[in-house]
């Protein structure tokens, strides 16, 4: 088998007895990292420290992360003005955190026969937001309700 040292130096072709034999010598343990080579390739290493490094790396990378959460807000067909800038303001307060936000309606009743006032109705809630979001998916009917996705400008 080729046999690698700790720092990355080729050692040689060697038997894989003579192999083991150097990694009690130094300590350390015998990795194959290549065995459908012709010949097999070993590495001379301390196989829990590179556990614990890769492990290390794999949570750093995990705390650099920002988990995009999607916030819900829900409104009514017949909602009022001071009432839709109310939502608005908690959606901005979202859409600033760097949240995605769901806006819904669901509509009761006779509303289902004008399903284009709960349109109207998002694009009025946009006009306010839209500063702080962009729309990701378009107001979309989906059996009683309809709603929109809207995501935090990159800015």
């Amino acid at each position: 088998m080729r046999l690698i040292g700790e720092t990355g130096e080729q050692l040689g072709i060697v038997s894989s007895r003579q192999a083991l034999e150097i990694a009690d010598e130094k300590g350390l343990d015998l990795v194959k990292i290549s065995p459908t080579a012709n010949p097999p390739v070993c590495k001379l290493m301390n196989y829990g420290k590179y556990l614990f490094e890769i492990a290390k790396k794999a949570k750093e990378a995990k705390k650099n992360q920002k988990i995009v959460e999607i916030k819900e807000v829900w409104l009514s067909m017949t909602i009022d003005v001071g009432d839709l800038n109310v939502k608005a303001k908690q959606a901005q307060k979202f859409l600033s955190g760097g949240n995605k936000v769901k806006v819904s309606i669901r509509m009761r009743g006779r509303q289902m026969a004008h399903q284009e006032l709960g349109v109207d109705v998002m694009k009025r809630f946009y006009d306010i937001v839209k500063d702080y979001g962009v729309i990701e998916k378009q107001p979309l009917t989906e059996g009683r309700n309809i709603w929109m996705m809207l995501a935090p400008n990159k800015a």
